[in-house]
């Protein structure tokens, strides 16, 4: 499965929103992505450039089912399975992605978008990394990659990831390839976070059959069919990154991040550039949706798990809700701890009931309203372990961000305010009555 393949699959669903105007990419096509995102968006004309772009890929969760060929209901299912069994992708001789060679590495060629005014500059938003760690083999992850000039990138390197340990530990440059333009298996591959010693191509080769191609001047493997490949090193110079907008819609901090030097371009013909708008429904789905198996796994050790969501209000990453199936009146509290468990960047969770539709916040705020009481269901977790994309939590350079986290149970009570157990007749009066349709 390619890019151009889902492409070809959201035509056919109607989903593809072709836009035929002429956009620049400096500014004015992040607004258009802004004003249009949701569906996938194709742009046939980037100003000053001779490739097309796309971009939104993963706006909805209706896309991504679309591209993996199954029910939004089973995304998270399909992609625990994927991540519980993967696959070895296999190597071939040649592929799409290596069709043309530049003969001149210009990163100025590549229609890389500036989003806002404040950006520190042009950013590749959509690219995932290739590394190889002698320890623990192929790394594939996102990073955010600021364009310095025709031939250099500087990276933002979550401290404590992979990337950035590999780095740490190597006494050299470390080589690396990035891939613009893949297919969804590899996105959202790419976005999970499995063990060191799991390779994230057998994820998405566990989604739909993927197949490697090897580099031109790297001893690394990419996606056959990929759009764009920038092959190169991390160099061990440093230069500032951002400002930048991050997942929670706040302007990220400046930091020193890693040089990373491009000594190749390989391509397809008529090159599809893929851009990805940060802040966006589409980040904010591939930042979370590969986090809810996570979740889902854990709290399943626990109790009963139905389902989980990270809510899109939050970035898809910093709230989350969880639905189970009660057996027990501890159902709810064991589950909270374990959600956090899950995913320790996560600062909010509520807990509720299979009755629940976790997908729509009224029914969840009216859960919260109805069987929640703060002296008795509410959880607090102070100085934990939190997320840096929390503008809140307390930040210290080079060192974990901490925060309060806090639970919610607004499950049914089976217990009364003295104690009591509720009998299953009493517990089913917190149920809503509902008209028949």
């Amino acid at each position: 499965m390619s890019l151009r393949f889902f492409l070809d699959k959201a035509r056919e669903s109607r989903l593809l929103t072709v836009v035929t105007d002429e956009i620049d990419p400096h500014l004015e096509m992040a607004q258009v992505i802004s004003r249009l995102e949701g569906p996938p968006l194709l742009f046939e004309r980037a100003k000053g450039y001779d490739c097309s772009v796309v971009a939104s890929l993963c706006g909805a969760r209706e896309n991504v089912a679309v591209g993996l060929g199954v029910e939004v209901g089973q995304l998270l299912f399909t992609l625990a399975e994927a991540v519980a069994h993967p696959s070895v992708p296999p190597v071939v001789e040649s592929g799409p992605c290596q069709e043309v060679v530049e003969e001149q590495v210009d990163l100025e060629t590549l229609p890389i978008l500036t989003h806002l005014p404040q950006d520190a500059g042009p950013y590749i938003t959509a690219a995932v990394a290739v590394t190889k760690d002698s320890d623990h083999g192929r790394n594939v992850s996102f990073h955010r990659l600021l364009r310095l000039d025709h031939s250099h990138l500087v990276a933002r390197l979550v401290e404590g990831r992979g990337t950035d340990m590999l780095l740490k530990k190597s006494p050299g440059d470390v080589e690396v390839a990035i891939c613009i333009g893949n297919s969804l298996p590899v996105l959202l591959a790419a976005a999970t976070t499995p063990s060191p010693d799991v390779d994230e191509f057998s994820i998405a080769n566990a989604l739909h059959p993927t197949t490697l191609v090897k580099c031109l001047t790297v001893d690394l493997e990419v996606p056959s069919d990929t759009e764009i490949v920038l092959e190169g090193h991390f160099t061990r110079a440093t230069a500032p990154e951002g400002p930048f907008l991050d997942l929670t819609g706040t302007m990220d901090i400046v930091r020193q991040g890693p040089i990373i030097e491009v000594s190749c371009i390989t391509r397809r013909h008529d090159t599809i550039y893929q851009a990805l708008l940060p802040g966006g429904l589409e980040h904010k789905l591939l930042m979370g949706l590969p986090r809810e198996p996570t979740i889902f796994a854990e709290v399943s050790k626990a109790c009963c798990c139905v389902n989980v969501l990270l809510t899109p209000g939050a970035g898809t990453w910093l709230h989350g809700v969880v639905q189970i199936r009660k057996q027990d009146a501890d159902d709810g509290r064991r589950a909270i701890e374990a959600a956090f468990r899950g995913h320790p960047s996560m600062k909010h969770v509520v807990v509720v009931d299979e009755d629940i539709d976790i997908y729509d916040p009224t029914e969840v705020e009216w859960a919260i309203a109805t069987r929640f009481q703060a002296d008795r269901d509410l959880m607090v977790l102070e100085n934990q372990p939190s997320s840096s994309l929390d503008p809140s939590a307390t930040h210290v350079p080079g060192e974990k961000s901490r925060t309060t986290k806090m639970g919610l149970d607004a499950t049914i009570p089976w217990r009364k305010p003295n104690g009591e157990p509720r009998a299953p007749e009493e517990r089913e009066q917190f149920r809503r009555i509902r008209y028949e349709a």
